[in-house]
């Protein structure tokens, strides 16, 4: 059953009215023309935009609305299929140009400036049944099942302040390696938004995520705290995100290979962890220590930064590690920040 209930006769001239009144408030249209949609005659880009966006809520689709002999609009399956294939629109730009406007016109002036604004990034597994036909699709890791499986990552970007969530842009992600790839590898020029596209999924997914940012604060987005779990957490990103004036608060990796410098001698987190003395009784963390990230040959840069060792709710033996670029932030602050990653789930 659906949670998005279909309008009935009464309140369809209304609903069309609150889809009318989205478009127009936030200049969906402008932005559509700036990410490149062009229509020289025929049927109006605001009368196609305004069918596909009311479908997704009235839980329909064109397909089905042929075969029940239920299309009533002013313009053929032709024009709808031609507007949503059109190559040289960047859908990628629209949706992070469009959530700026969102953001920065509606939420931000509903938020308190005490309240800390953070960039959120995950990655999901994306099923792709029909794998043999699919471009791109490969065998990628699952991190809930732990296998691996036929489809893609999807990567997406999102902005919260701990009440609401915005997402920004999202990106399918393939595999780097031809033994995994399934789908078919098409050559396209990489001047175009089909060869950039391309280029994009088969680029290492810590990468991706700065460019994704990139792209974000370059179209207005503005955040305070860039928040990603330990899949991302590599010391080479959080001093690209430092220098970019964005202060990581992430899970630390638990790898042997990657290492801090903590008190004139590099070492990775466990050989941390067991070094140093943990406070004990019923305190909310258990080690507060601060470490350099980066190396000054590999990374160009070396930063301060403070981890936080706390207790691993689903198994109390165990620990857990947070690491925070913001030496001003207090260990509880860095825990409650950090916290507000969970709203991308």
């Amino acid at each position: 059953m659906s949670i998005l209930p279909s309008p009935d006769q009464q309140n369809e001239q209304l609903f069309s009215n609150s889809i009318i009144s989205f478009i127009k408030k936030f200049q969906v249209i402008k932005l559509l023309r700036k990410c490149g949609f062009r229509k020289e005659k025929g049927i109006s880009l605001f009368s196609l935009f305004l069918y596909v966006l009311s479908n997704v809520f009235r839980d329909r689709s064109l397909y089905m609305q042929l075969k029940m002999d239920h299309f009533q609009e002013n313009f053929s399956k032709n024009s709808y299929y031609r507007f949503m294939r059109n190559v040289h629109v960047n859908w990628l730009h629209f949706t992070t140009l469009l959530s700026a406007q969102i953001i920065n016109n509606h939420l931000r002036s509903l938020t308190s400036e005490k309240r800390a604004d953070c960039f959120v990034v995950d990655d999901s597994y994306f099923s792709r049944t029909g794998f043999k036909k699919t471009e791109l699709v490969a065998k990628v890791f699952d991190h809930v099942s732990m296998t691996y499986k036929k489809g893609f990552r999807m990567m997406t970007l999102g902005w919260t302040d701990g009440a609401s969530f915005m997402p920004i842009n999202s990106v399918l992600l393939s595999s780097q390696k031809l033994q995994n790839m399934i789908g078919e590898n098409k050559v396209f020029d990489q001047r175009t938004i089909a060869g950039q596209r391309r280029m994009l999924a088969r680029t290492k997914g810590t990468d991706v995520m700065v460019n994704l940012i990139d792209q974000a604060m370059k179209a207005g987005h503005q955040a305070k705290y860039v928040l990603f779990d330990s899949w991302f957490s590599n010391p080479h990103q959080i001093v690209q995100l430092k220098q970019r004036k964005l202060d990581v608060i992430a899970m630390v990796k638990v790898s042997s290979k990657i290492k801090y410098e903590f008190e004139g001698e590099r070492k990775n987190i466990k050989q941390i962890y067991r070094s140093c003395k943990k406070r004990c009784g019923r305190s909310r963390y258990l080690l507060s220590i601060p470490v350099k990230v980066g190396r000054q040959d590999k990374d160009g840069a070396k930063i301060d930064a403070r981890i936080v060792c706390v207790r691993n709710r689903a198994n109390r033996k165990d620990w857990l590690a947070i690491i925070c670029t913001d030496m001003s932030l207090s260990e509880d602050e860095i825990i409650r920040n950090y916290g507000k990653r969970w709203d991308i789930e």
